[in-house]
């Protein structure tokens, strides 16, 4: 038995030699570009975990997934796709019809007190964004009677719900024109969402996604759940 263990060392002690060989005769830079390509591996996933935390598509996804949303996507389109019909917005995006695609509007009441200046109050707001689909036809009169029914506290002379200034909007929310979405404004604006989206079939629809050129689908249930919004029907065919 010893002079088996003995020679299982000898055997050892070949191989680690002959290891020792093989590498002394590789080119000397053949380790270093190892040890550079796995710190160059290791360096651009940092840096693409840095690009995803600061891209708008990276700071979304992560506020969505912080509040229990799985079930959404994000879809860059083409600069000029604004200039498209709805069909053709509905076929890049693989929306289910063309009433699947919404946007996001920021509303002023110009008739407000002139101690209601923000958001603080979402029952009695200064601003307001209402999500509607770009098929229907928006009325501002079905929103003012929600808020003045709302509690049975305010009276209807104390709403007049208009568009608010781009420029406001875009301060509110920290998004510009064709880009706003409700997900990460800037100031917690309340949320309007047209009844009609609750009911599409299937429940999954499209809104702007924080830049022009993207745009953010997202489950009608996981979007409820998250923005709380009020649901009104606040629009017409």
């Amino acid at each position: 038995m010893e002079a088996l263990a003995e020679l299982e060392r000898v055997q050892t002690r070949i191989l680690h030699r002959i290891s020792d060989l093989e590498l002394s005769h590789l080119p000397q830079h053949f380790s270093h570009s190892l040890s550079l390509q796995s710190s160059a591996a290791a360096g651009a996933n940092v840096d693409a975990d840095a690009d995803a935390s600061t891209t708008t598509e990276g700071r979304l996804s992560a506020i969505l997934l912080a509040n229990s949303v799985r079930d959404f996507s994000f879809k860059r389109v083409p600069s000029d796709y604004y200039e498209w019909t709805l069909e053709a917005r509905r076929d890049i995006l693989g929306a289910a019809s063309i009433h699947h695609l919404c946007k996001s509007i920021v509303l002023v009441n110009t008739q407000a007190p002139p101690n209601v200046t923000d958001c603080s109050d979402r029952n009695y707001s200064k601003y307001y964004v209402v999500v509607v689909q770009y098929t229907a036809r928006f009325n501002a009169e079905t929103v003012k009677n929600f808020y003045a029914l709302n509690n049975g506290k305010i009276s209807k002379k104390k709403f007049n719900m208009r568009l608010a200034p781009e420029e406001t909007s875009a301060k509110l929310t920290g998004y510009e024109h064709n880009g706003v979405t409700c997900i990460g404004m800037k100031t917690d604006i309340p949320v309007i969402l047209d009844e009609a989206i609750t009911k599409l079939n299937p429940d999954f629809f499209w809104l702007g996604g924080g830049e022009i050129d993207l745009k953010l689908g997202i489950r009608t249930s996981e979007f409820i759940n998250y923005v709380n919004p009020f649901i009104v029907n606040c629009s017409g065919s």
